[in-house]
């Protein structure tokens, strides 16, 4: 089981590594609720969501009405609680 803080420091890993560095982990957690803020490609956006989905064994859906929480950290995290994702705190 996951705290919350320690999902929120994984997922600004998973990002920072999906961009290659052009990102840092501090950055992303610096602009957890506006990632796309950051600059960050397309590229590297969908390499991130794809680390996630493999990291968690969940699918983001991309074709959802409201994709909105894949542009936060705050609501990746809600989304993934949404999936089973146990975490404490």
């Amino acid at each position: 089981m996951l705290t919350t803080s320690a999902l929120r420091d994984r997922l600004a890993q998973l990002i920072s590594e999906a961009s290659d560095g052009t990102v840092t982990v501090q950055e992303v957690l610096a602009h957890e609720n506006e990632l796309s803020a950051l600059g960050i490609p397309s590229l590297s956006q969908l390499r991130a969501i794809d680390a996630i989905e493999n990291e968690f064994g969940v699918a983001l859906d991309l074709e959802a009405e409201d994709t909105s929480y894949l542009d936060s950290i705050k609501g990746l995290t809600g989304y993934l609680a949404e999936q089973g994702l146990s975490l404490d705190g």
